[in-house]
């Protein structure tokens, strides 16, 4: 049986701001744990006990939007492994869509090869449970079944939709692995009384948001309950184009793509007629109990991490005096509280969140609020990476701004010019290689350059270490959009004014 993990790297995790933002979200953090959740979900399935089995488990594929391909790629590279492909959205089109171009993608490769379909931002902490699971849900979907993971639920939780089971299929799950059970239902996210009822039951288990399937099985599926996602996906797929690692799906087709999540496009009818007999497979859902956590929101990273003797977790330069149950993080100065109780503090160097820890959910409210005033601390960090490494905002005034750039071994930043600015730039660290005008000249530590307003300018890193620059920008208008292209060996769109 060949395995095909599918990396669902879309989210936003808008929930977790400040520290996740919309152009640095929370599967591309170290929240939990060793490594980024990204990281993690790529390790996942290492060391899978695949005894008496024939199994295979390919190189993943990673669905995920422009903005953040070369940082994916990066953090994988990090961690020592490859993408078998990393597919690029140009528009958000929620998870069914992302997984039916997964599925296309996977069936040019291996012939039909069974589906593993992962959120980049979950947590699960043991491995060996895991993997005992998802041998069961294989078994299942080789036989032609679609299978679903439902969390068995420790508390009468109100954030999660529910899945309630039926019976038991004997015969289909390995020595030791839990048996699946033939999925009764589809719940959406309960009130409190009705979570204590079905905790109380044993019936209902938490909808972990991972799948199971065929390749070939999702097809077919999709094909019968949106078949409007199942054209535009084949469109943008065929026309596609490859980009190094990337795979460019067709912009203009995929524009067409309804927006919907796999639950309600294709499993929620799927499990109804599955229930009538006539579905084009049979939905089972399989018990995990293997320290699951979607770390949807504040409350859920206190809830699985490790706490000290007053219930705080606390990361940083940090004094927390009488203070219980917390969340304190800080990323950039000295923070203390005093006498908080149920609290959550999270401070970045541009924005610092306040807030209950029974209020976590509404953290979204915040983003929006950011979001509807175009106000930056929605959208991005100080520090903001590209492809050829980061930028970070020092200091700004009247006509003036002063930045920190990194540029990776062997990186270059697009060659441009400006209407509006003109820019200095001082070596802090590295040797730099720039292009100014029609000259080119090498500029190493302690040795600066001035780039006139209208004149066209190049920064390399031709070294084998970081390039670290000191810029100040002058002139009369100093916004990012203010960059005209030329030429970029990162293929990115010349109106994006990304330098």
């Amino acid at each position: 049986m060949n395995i095909c993990p599918v990396i669902l790297a879309g989210g936003s995790g808008t929930r977790l701001w400040p520290l996740s933002r919309e152009h640095f979200p929370k599967q591309l953090l170290p929240l939990h744990g060793e490594g980024t959740l990204l990281q993690q979900t790529a390790g996942r399935l290492e060391g899978l006990d695949a005894a008496g089995q024939s199994v295979h488990v390919a190189e993943p594929i990673v669905v995920c939007n422009e903005e953040h391909r070369f940082l994916i790629a990066e953090q994988l590279r990090e961690s020592g492994r490859k993408a078998q492909s990393i597919l690029l959205e140009p528009l958000a089109r929620n998870t069914a869509p992302a997984l039916t171009l997964a599925a296309l993608a996977a069936s040019r490769g291996v012939a039909d090869p069974v589906l593993l379909v992962m959120p980049a931002d979950h947590v699960i902490s043991d491995a060996a449970a895991f993997h005992r699971a998802v041998l069961t849900a294989s078994a299942a979907a080789d036989r032609g079944m679609i299978a679903t993971f439902g969390v068995v639920p420790d508390r009468p939780e109100t954030g999660y939709g529910y899945i309630e089971r039926g019976a038991a299929l004997e015969g289909v799950a390995p020595p030791g692995a839990p048996a699946p059970h033939l999925l009764a239902a589809f719940v959406e996210k309960p009130d409190r009384a009705t979570a204590e009822s079905y905790l109380a039951s044993g019936r209902y288990l938490w909808n972990s948001g991972m799948f199971v399937v065929r390749s070939s099985v999702w097809l077919a599926a999709v094909e019968r309950y949106q078949p409007g996602i199942a054209a535009a996906c084949r469109g943008a797929f065929e026309a596609a184009r490859s980009d190094a690692d990337f795979c460019r799906v067709d912009a203009g087709v995929f524009e067409s793509c309804p927006s919907d999540s796999i639950d309600y496009a294709v499993m929620e009818p799927l499990a109804r007629d599955s229930a009538a007999g006539q579905a084009v497979a049979p939905c089972v859902v399989v018990p995990l109990q293997a320290g699951w956590s979607d770390v949807g929101a504040w409350s859920s990273l206190w809830e699985i991490s490790r706490a000290d003797d007053h219930g705080n977790v606390v990361r940083g330069d940090v004094y927390a005096f009488d203070t219980r149950d917390s969340l304190v993080l800080s990323e950039h100065r000295f923070v203390a509280t005093v006498g908080l109780r149920d609290a959550v503090v999270i401070e970045t160097p541009d924005a610092v969140l306040v807030a209950d820890r029974g209020h976590a959910q509404d953290v979204k409210k915040v983003v929006d609020w950011l979001r509807l005033r175009r106000r930056d601390e929605g959208r991005t960090h100080r520090r903001v990476y590209r492809p050829w490494g980061s930028y970070e905002s020092l200091d700004a005034g009247d006509r003036f701004q002063v930045k920190r750039l990194r540029l990776h071994p062997g990186a270059a930043i697009s060659l441009q010019m400006h209407h509006h600015r003109a820019e200095h730039w001082i070596v802090v660290r590295g040797t730099a290689m720039v292009t100014r005008g029609e000259e080119r000249f090498l500029l190493t530590e302690n040795q600066s350059t001035y780039i006139p307003i209208g004149v066209t300018h190049r920064l390399e890193n031709t070294g084998k270490v970081p390039l670290e620059i000191i810029e100040v920008q002058s002139g009369s208008y100093l916004g990012e959009d203010d960059i005209v292209r030329f030429e970029d060996r990162y293929d990115r769109l010349p109106a994006t004014g990304q330098k």
